[in-house]
């Protein structure tokens, strides 16, 4: 509960029960006497009273009067996609060898001849009352990125933010599911930070936090390099934080069990060892397959087609079940798939190590000439693109819908105006600092 956003709020409309119901709402929270929360409630808007106005440039910013769920960013469909090719411009063109320009889930720079690769995963918002899961499935899926550009991570690092009544073991739960992945694929935990969300200003006992992963390569397998000609393949997989949320809040909790593995590290590892041809490759996370066609296509210039058939016999039996049943597109939320593109003659050996491994694989689509991602369904070529928010896999994102409340012309056009404003304020600070 953000006390401080709530405070300004209410000073903002003038209203005069403003600090009753802060008194309320902390009270709601915490069993403190009412004369204690009242004590509390004049500090908080004591404070938000004096930073309503904050004076001076660093300060300003100009609403673009969208909000981030308005335009789906986070929700793993065209707007969040969107936005990220403006978060790219906001940065700049840098000297990394694959940087947020690529839309790439990692980066990469170079350093004494190895590409050095470097990631961050936000844990799974809707696993904060169960710590242990998110921190296993967002450190997993750091690893993910890691291995996708053909490094073998070689570090972890961690931040845990926990809002100010969460209890103490939520901490300890979180670093177990962290340290889990961590011993089990080899891979150390070494540093971390760990905070209380909003300090003073937030109560309750929400968790969030992300995991960091850094890797070591001599080569790379970023997307911009699938190329015409080449065959997509594609593992096994049984869904991470998304699945374990579509079961939680859909009350099907047996199903959380099939996603607990590191079948896709183990299969990036055996790729690894055998030193194959591939050009690229990416994980199948938030957005599902839909998502990744689309970033391939538009970073590498290519035409993607994928065989419905063949990726739907790689989910997971069981948690397809559940998926179609609840009328959740399986092709549109993230199942911990390991999609690889490669050229033909590499097929059967790649397919022969991971196998080795014990994983699934099989030939899932084409890379040709052209632009765009398709579906073939019985030889029928359909569009590919992602929808404006990723398949609505809980309660609350199917009443919310996939498609967008507000004209998304008009939105967009507000986004690109609040990105040119966030570089022109960087450039005037870069030359203020620089030139004192």
């Amino acid at each position: 509960m953000d006390l401080e956003g709530f405070a300004k709020r209410g000073l903002r409309r003038d209203d005069p029960e403003i600090e009753s119901k802060l008194i309320d709402l902390i009270r709601e929270v915490k069993e403190i006497p009412i004369d204690r929360a009242a004590i509390l409630a004049e500090a908080i808007l004591a404070e938000a009273r004096a930073t309503l106005n904050p004076r001076g440039e660093v300060f300003s910013l100009k609403s673009a009067g969208v909000s981030m769920g308005d335009f789906g960013v986070g929700s793993r469909g065209s707007g969040d996609f969107y936005t990220h090719t403006k978060i790219a411009e906001v940065i700049g063109r840098t000297e990394a060898v694959v940087d947020s320009r690529q839309l790439d889930d990692s980066g990469v720079v170079q350093a004494r001849g190895k590409y050095i690769t470097v990631t961050v995963d936000g844990m799974h918002s809707r696993l904060s009352d169960y710590p242990f899961l998110a921190g296993f499935h967002v450190t997993r899926a750091a690893l993910r990125d890691v291995y996708v550009m053909g490094a073998r991570p070689v570090a972890l690092l961690s931040d845990v933010h926990l809002a100010d009544d969460g209890d103490v073991s939520k901490l300890f739960d979180h670093i177990a599911g962290i340290a889990t992945v961590s011993e089990l694929i080899g891979v150390p935990l070494i540093t971390g930070s760990t905070l209380r969300i909003g300090g003073d200003m937030v109560i309750g006992d929400r968790l969030t936090g992300c995991v960091g992963a850094v890797g070591v390569s001599e080569s790379l397998t970023a997307r911009k390099s699938a190329r015409p000609g080449d065959v997509i393949l594609m593992t096994e997989g049984a869904g991470g934080g998304t699945v374990c949320s579509a079961a939680l809040y859909y009350d099907q909790h047996e199903v959380v069990d099939e996603t607990l593995n590191i079948k896709f590290l183990e299969a990036s590892e055996a790729l690894l060892k055998a030193d194959l041809q591939i050009h690229a490759m990416t994980d199948v996370t938030n957005g599902g397959i839909r998502g990744d066609a689309k970033e391939i296509s538009y970073t590498a210039g290519v035409k993607l087609t994928f065989q419905e058939e063949s990726m739907r016999r790689l989910v997971n039996p069981r948690v397809l079940e559940m998926l179609d049943r609840l009328e959740i597109d399986y092709l549109g939320v993230s199942i911990d798939a390991l999609l690889i593109i490669a050229p033909p003659e590499e097929v059967e050996a790649i397919s022969s190590a991971i196998r080795a491994a014990g994983v699934e694989i099989e030939v899932i689509g084409r890379v040709e000439e052209g632009e765009g991602a398709y579906l073939d369904i019985d030889g029928q070529l359909r569009d590919f693109s992602p929808r404006f928010r990723e398949a609505a896999y809980t309660p609350i994102k199917k009443a919310i819908g996939q498609e967008a409340a507000r004209d998304v012309k008009e939105m967009t056009r507000r986004v690109d105006e609040a990105a040119r404003e966030a570089v022109e304020k960087k450039r005037r600070f870069v030359e203020r600092i620089r030139h004192g």
